[in-house]
């Protein structure tokens, strides 16, 4: 398994909406992701450079507490760039977007310090967004 991060390929992502016309209105409009392919029953974006496809479907979800917040399972998100970070965090408040954890910034100082939020698109399913202050640390034990 090659440990170079940096080299990795896109991933392909493909989550459960229930309505395609206001998938593309969150996915879309709102987080402003380029809209690829589509049809009546899915519909991918240019998520950071990744492939995220909304298909027609159920979801379910519940939640582990860490530092005190209730961390919905499952979700899924990015790791940004620190500055890149605090830009998008202020594109969701200005969209009204509400927060399941508002942004705040976990391990001060240690191996692993970063900044994360959370919220969920229209379906229930839930994003995390995050930043490291040292991308060599990401895989570091923050103990």
């Amino acid at each position: 398994m090659n440990d170079n991060y940096m080299s990795l390929r896109p991933f392909h992502l493909a989550i459960p909406v229930d309505d395609i016309d206001i998938a593309k209105d969150f996915y879309g409009s709102k987080l402003g992701f380029t809209e690829g392919r589509s049809d009546v029953h899915w519909v991918d974006y240019n998520f950071f450079g990744h492939q995220l496809v909304c298909h027609i479907g159920k979801s379910t979800s519940f939640a582990n507490e860490v530092d005190g917040k209730d961390v919905p399972v499952p979700h899924f998100g990015i790791l940004l760039e620190w500055k890149q970070f605090d830009d998008f965090s202020e594109q969701i408040k200005l969209k009204g977007i509400n927060y399941i954890i508002e942004p705040y910034l976990r391990f001060k100082g240690l191996p692993g310090e970063q900044k994360t939020m959370f919220f969920k698109d229209p379906f229930g399913n839930a994003l995390e967004f995050k930043a490291f202050k040292n991308d060599s640390k990401i895989f570091k034990s923050h103990y």
